[in-house]
């Protein structure tokens, strides 16, 4: 007997017949003689939809009211599963962050978990219930509803299964595993039967969507087993695992970010703290930073140039704006519709190597590469958006990734 934690995405649960579908296969869980803990999304759709409501009634909602709001379609989706459970002869229980004492930081639409005190999902599992825990929410320390941000179910499930010590978390979702790259860009995608915590670390941080990369990360500290699954398909999915037997021997997969911005601040000062100073407002306001590159000074002036999302640009410039007037005084110049496209293994080979292989990939296919970035078991690229599935699909084809290899 196993104790899991499966959690299901909005897709998963997006009609009264999917919610039907799911209850039947948490029953045939429970009929193996599993311990279950499920966790669940909000239906799909639902999280749009009350932000939409809450877009007609302010121009400029306040993060701490929008936490309270979307948080509730979680709370429709677990008390639907735990009457469905219920109707089945299974003592099925919904759980709220709170109820769960899911303790978060204040930082609302982006909340990082603290801490999961277990007594009362335990406590459940001695009673012989399935406790179903609505995902993506917390409290903070003022008794505050926060939420973890998007994908954020996947990490309300990684943390209750270190928590409790589960011996699986279970990430059902409505692909078969973790593939090569996204088969909707790359039709001959093949699914992985095993791949490191490294490498899906890298995945997901570059722009897979199969997992949050909070949920990754988590795992990794607390060495949680993470297999993803289908909930429309059986399978064995895809395992990720914390030895090297998962290790490929080079590239595992193709992953890309859409909508990226690379800003440019030319003629900073070139002094031990300007770099910091710059990021320190970005690194405040939690606006991830990617792909940074610094120029050699020229007259004691330096030119930075990094990514970022295209959802955080406005943001960013009102924070950089006062930075730049006080080192530089020469305006930000920010360079939209790009994306980013990364070669990901732990067996990479030499990086002047690999580097020149996909240069002369997206050479041949006519395609600028502006920002090239690397590291131990990725190299990353920022080219125009338009040129992201044809340059996906000529990366996959040329590190021969495809199924039928």
């Amino acid at each position: 007997m196993a104790l899991l934690v499966q959690k299901y995405g909005g897709t998963s649960v997006g009609s009264f017949e999917r919610i039907e579908a799911v209850a039947d296969q948490i029953v045939r869980t429970v009929n193996l003689g599993h311990q279950v803990v499920v966790v669940l999304s909000a239906m799909a759709g639902e999280t749009n939809r009350l932000l939409g409501l809450a877009s007609k009634v302010s121009a400029k909602p306040s993060a701490r009211e929008l936490d309270v709001l979307v948080s509730s379609g979680e709370q429709i989706s677990v008390a639907l599963m735990a009457l469905a459970l219920q109707k089945r002869g299974i003592q099925g229980i919904s759980l709220l962050g709170s109820q769960v004492s899911i303790h978060t930081d204040d930082h609302h639409g982006r909340a990082e978990i603290t801490e999961v005190q277990c007594q009362r999902i335990e406590r459940c599992l001695t009673l012989g219930q399935v406790p179903i825990i609505a995902g993506f929410q917390g409290i903070n320390g003022a008794g505050d509803i926060t939420t973890l941000g998007r994908g954020g179910s996947d990490t309300t499930a990684v943390a209750v299964a270190a928590s409790i010590r589960a011996d699986e978390c279970q990430i059902f979702t409505d692909v078969e595993g973790v593939y090569t790259t996204d088969p909707r860009v790359e039709p001959h995608a093949r699914k992985m039967d095993c791949i490191t915590f490294e490498e899906m670390l890298e995945l997901s941080s570059l722009g897979a969507k199969v997992l949050q990369i909070r949920s990754v990360e988590f795992a990794g500290k607390h060495r949680v087993p993470l297999r993803v699954l289908s909930s429309f398909q059986a399978g064995e999915g895809t395992l990720i695992r914390y030895d090297n037997q998962g290790q490929s021997e080079g590239i595992t997969g193709i992953a890309f970010n859409r909508n990226e911005v690379a800003i440019t601040l030319s003629g900073l000062e070139e002094t031990t703290t300007t770099v910091a100073e710059v990021f320190a407002p970005l690194n405040e306001a939690k606006i991830p930073v990617d792909m940074l590159v610094q120029s050699a000074a020229v007259n004691d002036r330096v030119e930075l140039t990094f990514t970022l999302p295209q959802s955080d640009l406005a943001v960013a410039k009102s924070l950089l704006d006062p930075v730049v007037e006080r080192f530089s005084g020469q305006p930000l110049v920010a360079k939209e519709n790009m994306c980013k496209v990364s070669v990901v293994g732990a067996g990479l080979p030499q990086h002047s190597e690999l580097t020149q292989q996909v240069l002369e990939v997206l050479a041949e296919e006519g395609i600028h590469v502006h920002l090239l970035a690397s590291a131990e078991i990725k190299l990353s690229v920022a080219i125009e958006e338009k040129y992201l599935e044809l340059a996906v699909r000529s990366l996959h084809s040329a590190f021969k990734l495809s199924e039928n290899v």
